[in-house]
C-alpha cells in the first residue's frame, strides 16, 4: 500500500471512507457522539492521515507511536452498543481504509494489476493489526474480502444523528477557513459512494452531477500527474514529520 498512500490523491477518498465507517451503527454512534471533528477539524484530519501514513509508510517506531496516540483517544469512546476497542468495529474501519486506497488508485492510475492485488491486500492487514484486530479476523484472501464486504452491506444503517454529523463534516457546519476547499471534497465524496449509501445519508445525486463527475474522472488524473513528485508526496512527508515530533 505504500506506493498508493504516499500519493496525495488519497485525500480525495477521505470523505467517502468516513461515510463508509459511519454507516456501521457501532462506529457511527461512537464517532458522532465523541468526535471533535467540527471543533478541531485539522486535528482530526491530522490524526486520520497520520495513522494511514504511519501504518503504510512508517517505521515500527512510527506505528508504535500512532498506536499509543489512537488508543489514548479511544479510551472515552464507550457507550451502549459501541466501544472504540471493539475489534469488529476496528476491522470495519481498517477495511474502509484499504478499500478507499484501492478506489483512489483505480481513479488516478487505473485497474490494479492482478499480480499486485493479493500482495496489496496482505499489506493492508496492518491497518487493523496496528490496533486490536487479530489476524484471524481478516478474510484470508482478496477474493474472500470482496465477498465479506458485500455481506456487510446488509448490516449498514444510518440514523438522523449520524446523518447530520456527516452533513456537518462535509461543510454545513465547517469553520469559515475550511469552506473554500469543501465543495470539491463533498462532491467527490458523493460521487464515490454507491447509490444505496447516498440514499442512507440523504446525499443528492443528479444527472448534472454525473456529467461533472465524468469530467472530473477524465481531467483530474491528467492534471495530478503533471505535478512534480516532491509536491505530490509533500503531505505524506509532512504528516510523518509531525508524527515523529509527537513521539519524541
Amino acid at each position: 500500500m505504500a506506493d498508493i498512500n504516499i500519493e496525495s490523491y488519497i485525500f480525495f477518498g477521505a470523505g467517502a471512507a468516513v461515510a463508509w465507517q459511519l454507516a456501521d451503527p457501532g462506529v457511527g454512534r461512537g464517532v458522532a457522539r465523541h468526535s471533535q471533528t467540527l471543533m478541531r477539524p485539522f486535528s482530526r484530519l491530522r490524526a486520520t492521515m497520520s495513522y494511514i501514513y504511519a501504518v503504510s509508510l512508517g517505521t515500527d517506531e512510527d506505528r508504535a507511536t500512532i498506536a499509543r496516540h489512537v488508543n489514548r483517544a479511544h479510551v472515552p469512546v464507550q457507550g451502549e452498543g459501541y466501544s472504540a476497542f471493539d475489534r469488529d468495529l476496528q476491522l470495519w474501519v481498517a477495511a474502509t481504509l484499504y478499500r478507499g486506497g484501492l478506489e483512489m488508485y483505480e481513479l488516478f492510475v487505473g485497474p490494479v494489476p492482478e499480480s499486485s492485488r493479493e500482495p496489496l491486500y496482505q499489506e493492508a492487514w496492518a491497518f487493523g493489526r496496528t490496533l486490536q484486530v487479530a489476524d484471524e479476523q481478516w478474510p484470508p484472501t482478496a477474493d474472500a474480502f470482496d465477498a465479506w464486504w458485500e455481506s456487510r452491506q446488509l448490516d449498514l444503517r444510518v440514523d438522523e444523528e449520524v446523518r447530520s454529523y456527516l452533513h456537518a463534516v462535509l461543510g454545513n457546519g465547517a469553520p469559515w477557513y475550511l469552506r473554500p476547499a469543501l465543495p470539491l471534497q463533498a462532491f467527490v465524496t458523493r460521487a464515490m459512494l454507491p447509490p444505496h449509501l447516498r440514499q442512507m445519508f440523504a446525499l443528492p445525486w443528479t444527472p448534472a452531477d454525473e456529467k461533472r463527475w465524468q469530467r472530473f474522472r477524465r481531467w483530474a488524473p491528467r492534471l495530478y500527474w503533471l505535478q512534480p513528485r516532491w509536491l505530490r508526496h509533500l503531505p505524506a512527508r509532512y504528516f510523518l514529520r509531525k508524527l515523529r515530533q509527537l513521539g519524541k
